[in-house]
C-alpha cells in the first residue's frame, strides 16, 4: 500500500523541505512577535494581534493571491528582491516555504505567547537584581521556561506547513518536482484516472503526520501544566 512512486516520494521530500525552512525562517520572528504581544503595552496592539492571526480566518487562496501580488516578479516586493538580491519566490519552492510560514505563523505565535504569559516575572526580576543583563536573563531564565511553548509552536507550524494547499498552489502553482507538495500531489492524483491508490497513500501519510504532531503538542502541553502545577 505504501510502495510510493518516484513522483509521490518527491512530493513528500519537497513538503518536508518546505515545512522545515518555513519553520526555521519564521521561528525568530515568532518568538519576537509573541514577546511583543505578551509583554507589550502600546497603541495598535489589537491591530498587530489581528494581523498575526488573519491567515487563520482568511481563505488560503486570498493569502496566496496577496503573496502573488506582493512577491510576484511584477509585485513591489518581488521586483525589489529580484533586482537587488536575485531572490525569486513566485513559482519556486522558496515561495511555497514563504506561504507555509505565513499560514503556520499564527499557530506558532499563539503557542509561544501563551507560554510567555505563564512565566513568573519575579524570577526574571530576581535575576536582574543579581546583576544579570536583559540578554542573560532571557537566555538563562526566560528561554528555558518558555521552551515547551516554543516546541509546541514549532510542531504545530510544521504540521500546518505540511498540510498547506490553498495559499501554496495560488502563489507557486503545482509544478512537478519544484512546487508540487504533498497536498498538491493528492489533489493532482484525484484528478487523473487511476490515481485513487496514490491519493490514498499520500492521504494516509498526511493523516499520520498530522496526528503525530497533535499528540506531540498535547504531550508537551501536559509537561508544561505539570511543571507549573496546574491540572
Amino acid at each position: 500500500m505504501f510502495d510510493l512512486s518516484p513522483d509521490e516520494a518527491m512530493a513528500i521530500r519537497l513538503s518536508l523541505r518546505v515545512a522545515f525552512w518555513a519553520v526555521a525562517a519564521s521561528l525568530p520572528f515568532g518568538v519576537l512577535v509573541a514577546f511583543i504581544l505578551a509583554r507589550g503595552r502600546f497603541w495598535g496592539k489589537p491591530v498587530l494581534d489581528g494581523l498575526v492571526h488573519l491567515p487563520l480566518i482568511l481563505p488560503p487562496v486570498v493569502t496566496g493571491y496577496l503573496l502573488l501580488v506582493l512577491f510576484g516578479r511584477q509585485g513591489p516586493l518581488g521586483r525589489f528582491l529580484d533586482e537587488t538580491f536575485g531572490i525569486v519566490f513566485a513559482f519556486r519552492w522558496t515561495g511555497a516555504a514563504l506561504a507555509c510560514a505565513i499560514m503556520g505563523f499564527p499557530l506558532m505565535v499563539r503557542a509561544i505567547r501563551l507560554s510567555i504569559e505563564t512565566v513568573d516575572r519575579r524570577l526574571e526580576h530576581a535575576a536582574g537584581t543579581l546583576g544579570a543583563n536583559p540578554a542573560w536573563v532571557f537566555a538563562t531564565v526566560t528561554l528555558p521556561l518558555i521552551l515547551p511553548g516554543i516546541v509546541v509552536g514549532i510542531i504545530l507550524s510544521f504540521a500546518r506547513s505540511m498540510g498547506e494547499f490553498g495559499a501554496t498552489i495560488t502563489f507557486v502553482s503545482n509544478i512537478p518536482g519544484q512546487t508540487r507538495t504533498l497536498p498538491s500531489a493528492i489533489y493532482t492524483l484525484t484528478q487523473v484516472p487511476g490515481g485513487d491508490a496514490g491519493a490514498f497513500r499520500l492521504t494516509a501519510i498526511s493523516v499520520a503526520v498530522s496526528m503525530a504532531a497533535l499528540i506531540l503538542s498535547e504531550v508537551v502541553s501536559r509537561l508544561i501544566s505539570r511543571r507549573l502545577g496546574t491540572p
